[in-house]
Parts: C-alpha cells; sequence; structure tokens
C-alpha cells in the first residue's frame, strides 16, 4: 500500500471483537478501536481514517445511522465502510448499502476475505482520491486560464476605450459618468422591477460593458466626429453609422479571442441597441419596447441624461432640473417607461455624480 500505514477504525460494542480485529489488522495497518457510535463520529472529527469497519448492532446509535451521519458529512463521505455484523437477512445488507456503506460481511468473519475486501477497498480509495486531485488540480488551471483569459479580454478592450477616449477629449469622463447611471439604474431596476429578473451577476456585466457603448465612433472621421459646429443632415447620417461600427467591431473581437463571461455578448448588445428608441422611431434598427434589449434601454437613458447635461461648442449644457424636463416630455417616445421611473427615484444621486464628475 504505502510505506505509511493506512489507518483503520473499528467500531463494535463488543470487546472480544474489537480485540479481534486488532489482532488481525495491527501488522499491516494502523488501528483504531471505539465501541460506540458517538465514540466513532467523535474520533472520525478529528482523526483521518482511511477506512471503516462498523457494527449494526449497537446501543443508543446503529451502525445504519453511524453510516448516514458519516455519507451525508462531505469531509468524510468517501471513507469506505465495511459492516461488519451478525445480521444475514437479504433486507438487512440491501439497507447497508441504502445507507451508503461499501460492503457487507457477516460474522463470524474470515479472516482471509475480510483481508482481500479491506485492501481492495483501499485500493479503489486510493483510486478515487487519486483521481479527485487531478480534478482539483485540472479546474485550477483552468481557473488559471479562465482569469488569464478574461485579464486580456479586459486589457484589449481598455485599449480600445482608450482609443475612444484619445480621439474625442469629450468621451473620457462621459463614460465614466455614464457607466455609474447605468448601474444605479439597473440597481433600482432589481429592487423595484422584479419581473426584469436583474441578478447582481447581470448588473456588474452590464455595468462593465457600458463604456464601451460608443466604441464604434473610433470609425468615425476626424472631420465628422471632432467637428466643433452642429452637423449636417449627411454628417449625422454618418455618425449614426457608430452604433452598427461599434458592433461589428465587437463581433470582430469575439471572433478573435471569444466572448468568455458574456461580456463581449453584451457590450454588442449594448453597443447597438443604445439609439434604439422605445416607439421604434431610434437607430439602427427601428426596435421597439421590450424588443430593445435591457441593457440598450437602460444605456439609453443614462446617455441621453449625460449628452443633456454637457456643453459642446455649438450648444450650452443644460442644468439637472432642465434636463429632467426635456426628459420627461420626451421619455414616452423615448424610453422604456419603467426603468425611466427607476431613474427618477435616483435623480439626486445622478445629479451629484454628474457634478463630482463634470468635464
Amino acid at each position: 500500500m504505502s510505506a505509511i500505514k493506512p489507518t483503520i477504525l473499528c467500531v463494535d460494542d463488543t470487546p472480544a471483537n474489537l480485540m479481534l480485529l486488532k489482532a488481525l489488522l495491527e501488522e499491516e495497518y494502523d488501528v483504531k478501536l471505539v465501541n460506540s457510535g458517538e465514540k466513532a463520529l467523535s474520533l472520525l472529527a478529528r482523526l483521518p481514517v482511511d477506512l471503516i469497519l462498523l457494527d449494526v448492532m449497537m446501543p443508543e446509535m446503529d451502525g445504519y445511522e453511524v453510516c448516514r451521519r458519516l455519507k451525508q458529512d462531505p469531509e468524510r463521505q468517501s471513507i469506505p465502510i465495511l459492516f461488519l455484523t451478525a445480521l444475514t437477512k437479504a433486507e438487512d445488507e440491501k439497507k447497508a448499502l441504502q445507507v451508503g456503506g461499501n460492503d457487507f460481511i457477516t460474522k463470524p468473519i474470515n479472516p482471509d476475505v475480510l483481508l482481500a475486501r479491506i485492501y481492495t477497498h483501499l485500493q479503489l480509495k486510493l483510486f478515487h482520491d487519486s483521481l479527485t486531485m487531478q480534478k482539483d488540480r485540472l479546474e485550477e488551471d483552468l481557473q488559471q486560464r479562465l482569469s488569464d483569459i478574461y485579464n486580456l479580454q479586459d486589457a484589449s478592450l481598455a485599449v480600445m476605450i482608450s482609443l475612444a477616449e484619445f480621439r474625442d477629449e469629450d468621451t473620457g469622463m462621459h463614460i465614466k459618468r455614464t457607466q455609474k447611471f447605468v448601474q444605479l439604474i439597473a440597481q433600482q431596476a432589481q429592487s423595484n422591477l422584479p419581473h426584469l429578473r436583474l441578478t447582481d451577476q447581470e448588473i456588474e456585466l452590464i455595468t462593465r460593458c457600458a463604456p464601451l457603448h460608443d466604441i464604434g465612433k473610433i470609425s468615425i472621421p476626424d472631420h465628422i466626429l471632432l467637428k466643433p459646429g452642429k452637423l449636417t443632415d449627411e454628417e449625422f447620417e454618418i455618425m449614426k453609422t457608430h452604433a452598427q461600427r461599434g458592433h461589428d467591431i465587437l463581433a470582430s473581437a469575439a471572433k478573435s479571442m471569444g466572448s468568455y463571461g458574456g461580456y463581449l455578448e453584451m457590450a454588442k448588445a449594448i453597443a447597438i441597441s443604445h439609439h434604439e428608441k422605445w416607439d421604434g422611431s431610434g437607430y439602427p434598427n427601428g426596435l421597439a419596447g421590450n424588443d430593445i434589449p435591457l441593457a440598450g434601454r437602460l444605456m439609453a437613458i443614462a446617455d441621453v441624461y449625460d449628452a443633456l447635461r454637457s456643453s459642446r461648442p455649438y450648444k450650452k449644457g443644460f442644468d439637472h432640473e432642465q434636463t429632467l424636463t426635456i426628459m420627461k416630455e420626451m421619455s414616452e417616445k423615448h424610453f422604456d417607461p419603467e426603468l425611466f421611473a427607476c431613474f427618477l427615484r435616483i435623480e439626486a444621486e445622478v445629479a451629484e455624480i454628474s457634478s463630482q464628475l463634470a468635464d
């Protein structure tokens, strides 16, 4: 087996039986003896063993109950349990196996048979433990590789966001503000709109992906993206293509490096849908109502609020109250009414963030 003797726990309320087992096993095994189920459980709580020889008929707690409790304990359920009993009926053996026993040996014991079965079950336990260790190592390796992939994915997308910020100096704080707005609105929706079934994990994913909503703008020509004045109709049509282009950029990234954790899938949904409107008059696909992805509906509210508050060369930013008035007027056409109600509940927090992260 090993240079270290395997430990066997013998549980029997008859001292003569325990002495017999000790004499039979002590040459090859480290033998522990207890005379009750309670003492067996107490010993097992502080001492690891490799196999248990367990009597059935004992006062206060019989062997079946001892076995049942051990098999419910994740740390000890893999210990082989061999019942040694004077019971000989088929239903007794059936019950022993049903509660988790690994073998059923009737008394009087044949020493050679007992030793052979002990050896077999210890070999099976060694094999089981080896597989468990291998499984744990593989899981650790997998988690490490996934962590590396996530880090690479995050780093790649951070570069993309930085590129967008570099091309448009107004983008940086806009990204930070809208990310916070989306998170707050989503958390309100989670509390007040249970039918949406928003989980903490989904809110975290939406929040992480929000900075990529305008990533398509990196493909818009400078004379349009950086134009100091108001865009012409033709220029605006080109600017509107950033939603589809953002989706396509992220789709290409997903094809190249995979969308582990659903990150790029969520980012694609936000990029392509954050300019859709509740009444179907938005772009690029004219989606309406609940056909617009939830993340896009959240992003639309945050994006419009920040756009109205922000000053540009061709317009002055509105204050918080003016912005709310404008958004209320456009809410029935533009926004999901339930999400907009959530936004209004936290408008004071939104105003504070807008001031803290001002351009």
